[in-house]
């Protein structure tokens, strides 16, 4: 029985290989690999089962940890510090295009970016908004943003056609 018993391990590394496509865990790929290499030490001759299991557990659990430290330091965010902005949090930093210029005592207007119109108020020591101009989201306060001026057209937009 010893002698086959890299089949059982063989069998064994290929369902988990395959039960690892039908989860998102990325932790059954390296058991099976871990099967797979008592399979391999079975087949070239070591016959005891406590060798095979301890192959398996120390190629499993040594490729396990490996991947984890990899994707910590390739994967992950923890290192720079950011985190992933997004909704409203993502507006600071953003261009917009104002669509309704300031008018009132408080110099409301309106302003497009990412698709959606928003309030916008000129930040402080900005003068009013006016249709058409480029502004940077400056911060967001509730469901209206502040907004400051940004320079010139963009480099890839001709003023003119060519001729």
């Amino acid at each position: 029985m010893s002698d086959w018993l890299w089949i059982l391990w063989a069998v064994l590394g290929g369902i988990l290989i395959v039960a690892e496509i039908f989860t998102t865990g990325f932790v059954l790929l390296w058991f099976g690999v871990g099967a797979l290499a008592a399979a391999f030490a079975g087949f070239v001759g070591i016959n005891s089962l406590v060798v095979q299991f301890l192959i398996f557990a120390f190629v499993s659990i040594g490729l396990t940890a490996a991947s984890r430290t990899i994707f910590i330091n390739y994967f992950s965010r923890e290192k720079t510090g950011q985190s992933l902005r997004s909704g409203v949090d993502a507006l600071p930093g953003k261009i917009g295009t104002v669509v309704s210029s300031s008018n009132g005592a408080l110099q409301e207007g309106a302003v497009k970016v990412f698709g959606s119109t928003w309030t916008a108020y000129p930040a402080a020591g900005e003068p009013p908004l006016e249709a058409g101009e480029r502004v940077c989201v400056d911060s967001v306060e509730g469901a209206s943003i502040y907004v400051r001026r940004v320079g010139g057209e963009p480099e890839w937009r001709a003023k003119t056609l060519p001729e």
